[in-house]
């Protein structure tokens, strides 16, 4: 659950759009959106290339620490 919540937190902080996201990882929007929800679960490889985005680390995205960068 904390991972569909810091995705869509982390979109917004960066004043990005679903549509934006979505064709940053090269996937439909209706599919990036269902991983905000909660709806699909997100792979690695899309996890990987989010936490490049936003620069903070996996564990962070994933909701395993609260400490974007270490």
């Amino acid at each position: 659950m904390k991972m569909r919540l810091r995705i869509r937190d982390l979109r917004e902080d960066a004043d990005m759009t679903q549509r934006q996201v979505a064709d940053y990882l090269h996937c439909d929007q209706s599919l990036y959106s269902k991983y905000e929800r909660g709806e699909r679960a997100l792979p690695l490889e899309f996890a990987v290339r989010l936490s490049e985005l936003y620069n903070v680390t996996l564990d962070y995205l994933a909701g395993l620490s609260d400490d974007p960068k270490s």
